[in-house]
């Protein structure tokens, strides 16, 4: 496989490449990309083969679920059954490096949710990486860009070291802003709960789990 690769700066959006890519996930395709937090390896959300594809490139295990970037709370509403604290919750706190995990609708592929009832949804604040979800139209599920047990990449090197000539693109923004992955809270079972800390503020995650 010939994989495009191109190179941008959050300042200056090459929007041709960005069409680009998102005419490739909307194809079924893969594509790498920077968020703020770390790279990510996306496919369309509601592609069921094109996700089995990211586990196979990544040798990702198959019970491990992906989470689903997306550019609007309309798409937040299409696939997870949002509660009154969700929406508080991504109108605050989204853009920005925080997933809500919350009960799937029936539109989400199993893959996606590795076979469970919950689907992790992210609101990324990269310029990059919000132009290509708007202009892909769709929400992407996408891991981070590494081959599994390998350090999750906050530039575009180990993606294109571990990844070329696999995946269909590679958008090389530079440098990650955090460096951290996206905190992981679940609401799946009302009451918010704590599932992995990360790039969130500890003061922050910890007050959205006195809600």
């Amino acid at each position: 496989m010939q994989t495009k690769l191109y190179t941008m700066t959050e300042t200056t959006l090459d929007q041709t490449a960005i069409e680009d890519c998102a005419a490739i996930l909307r194809a079924g395709g893969l594509v790498a990309f920077p968020t703020e937090t770390v790279y990510g390896l996306g496919a369309s959300a509601f592609e069921a083969l094109s996700c089995a594809r990211i586990f196979e490139v990544k040798h990702r295990p198959a019970d491990k679920p992906l989470l689903c970037h997306l550019a609007s709370l309309e798409q937040a509403e299409e696939l997870a059954y949002l509660t009154d604290t969700a929406r508080a919750l991504i109108c605050r706190y989204t853009p920005g490096p925080l997933t809500l995990v919350l009960k799937k609708k029936p539109c989400v592929p199993d893959i996606v949710s590795a076979g469970g009832d919950t689907v992790g949804l992210r609101f990324p604040a990269n310029p990059i990486c919000r132009a290509l979800l708007q202009a892909c139209g769709c929400p992407v599920a996408a891991p981070s860009a590494n081959l599994s047990s390998h350090p999750s990449p906050v530039t575009a090197t180990p993606v294109i070291g571990s990844f070329y000539g696999e995946i269909d693109a590679i958008l090389d923004g530079g440098k990650t802003a955090l460096g951290t992955p996206s905190t992981i809270i679940s609401l799946a079972d009302g009451k918010p709960a704590l599932i992995r800390a990360g790039a969130l503020p500890e003061a922050e995650w910890k007050e959205i789990l006195t809600l």
